[in-house]
């Protein structure tokens, strides 16, 4: 390639929804980006816009590489989301092994879905007031997968996992999160408190008397309660909406 002195070039291209992250007249196409100086892949690909837990495997002229390669001049690199169907055992995986408890954390603005989240059962830590910066530490330290909207939080080098919803509907950020992590036979729905993640338990609605309104204590016999705030919970008509959405997400196929 002809270059300035000291300038390289390398050809990018972007597979599947990474394209999310690109201008649309850089969408399936090969990127010509120039760049000086030893220059990371990673830091490539981030310049890019594409943050880096959204990644799981890069080949460069067909081989495959970690995020600490150097980049050369000529080089061809293809970057590819994670897979579901795609057998690439014998590649170089750029997170160490899937947890086996899938437990996230929620930046600020992702309220709804991360009640959404708790009303299927998973763990999910939220604080809509938590800097970025203990976001991110709490994410490693206690091996959660992060998501958010922030592209610039997903791209911190601490971060291993990780994803950013494309929509901006909590209902189809959760169908998003459901097919993304292979959630559907995880769905363990109304066991754990949406407001502050406590497990529920069963409890005897002699003990919670105090907490009902009349028409409750008159009419609702079967309770649960958070084991951690001791809100209450039973079954009405907010809870068959969101059987209704729990329904569909189970009956419908999730394109991918």
């Amino acid at each position: 390639m002809a270059n300035q002195e000291g300038t390289k070039t390398a050809l990018f291209r972007f597979y599947a929804e990474l394209n999310d992250f690109l201008p649309r007249n850089q969408h399936f196409t090969d990127i010509p980006l120039a760049f000086k100086g030893r220059q990371t892949v990673k830091h490539l690909i981030e310049s890019l816009g594409v943050p880096h837990p959204e990644v799981d495997l890069i080949l460069v002229n067909g081989k495959s590489v970690n995020f600490s390669y150097l980049t050369r001049d000529g080089d061809r690199v293809s970057v590819y989301p994670v897979f579901e169907t795609i057998d690439i055992t014998h590649a170089i995986h750029l997170r160490p092994t899937p947890l086996r408890d899938i437990r996230f954390i929620l930046d600020g603005h992702l309220g709804r879905l991360a009640a959404y989240l708790r009303m299927l059962g998973f763990d999910v830590a939220y604080d809509s007031d938590i800097a970025d910066e203990i976001l991110a530490d709490q994410a490693v330290s206690q091996q959660r997968i992060l998501l958010t909207r922030d592209r610039g939080l997903l791209k911190r080098k601490s971060i291993l996992r990780g994803y950013c919803p494309r929509s901006t509907d909590p209902i189809a950020q959760l169908q998003e999160i459901v097919r993304r992590f292979d959630l559907i036979d995880r769905i363990q729905p109304f066991t754990r408190c949406m407001a502050c993640n406590g497990l529920l338990h069963d409890v005897d609605k002699s003990n919670i008397l105090h907490l009902l309104e009349p028409r409750t204590r008159k009419h609702i016999h079967h309770f649960k309660q958070c084991s951690v705030c001791g809100k209450v919970y039973w079954r009405g008509h907010h809870t068959e909406k969101m059987g209704q959405v729990i329904e569909n997400l189970r009956s419908r196929p999730i394109s991918k």
